[in-house]
């Protein structure tokens, strides 16, 4: 324990963070704030997160776009423009229809949890007994259940999950940056 209270002492920045311990609690509190709201509103959540995909698609279409412009001497420029073409083209059906949109990647979050399931549970038999691999299938065995709830619930489930991860995201994440200047103001 002493070795890693040390390695953290090394890391840049850690008198900085030590010393502004309080800014750090705020800014935990206020991400589990954020995270709180989320969960209470996961429709909404969903709705705004698919939104700001969406339009961050927009964006960087037309920032391929332009750069193509900009390196049309390359040779790649119609790839670029068809690049730059299709995320305008795919930004601007999510934000005509983000229900849509959170239906496909709802799906695909589902789908993809099992497929991850599917694979842990197939290298954690694998392992020798002992060590992690008590960890690894408790953790093969969680993902396939949230990827089959998922997929069980679908459609209906696309109103909710985006917005119960994004929330449980910035919740957890809020608890850890306040536990991290907590204990930043114990080491003070």
């Amino acid at each position: 324990m002493a070795y890693l209270n040390e390695y953290a002492q090394a890391l840049p920045g850690y008198d900085a963070l030590k010393k502004n311990w309080a800014w750090t609690v705020a800014f935990g509190v206020l991400l589990a704030l954020a995270g709180g709201f989320a969960l209470s509103t996961v429709v909404l959540s969903t709705a705004a997160t698919v939104l700001f995909v969406g339009f961050a698609m927009i964006v960087g279409g037309f920032a391929e776009v332009f750069h193509g412009f900009a390196m049309r001497t390359w040779g790649h420029f119609f790839w670029m423009l068809a690049m730059g073409g299709f995320y305008i083209l795919a930004g601007a059906l999510t934000v005509r229809n983000p229900l849509l949109a959170a239906t496909f990647l709802t799906l695909l979050i589902g789908a993809s949890l099992l497929a991850s399931g599917i694979i842990r549970t197939f290298i954690s038999v694998q392992l020798p007994s002992g060590g992690a691999k008590g960890f690894l299938v408790f953790s093969s065995i969680l993902t396939l259940i949230v990827g089959a709830l998922i997929i069980a619930q679908w459609p209906s489930s696309s109103l909710w999950v985006i917005g119960v991860f994004l929330g449980a995201d910035l919740f957890f994440s809020g608890l850890g940056w306040v536990g991290v200047g907590l204990a930043m103001r114990n080491a003070a």
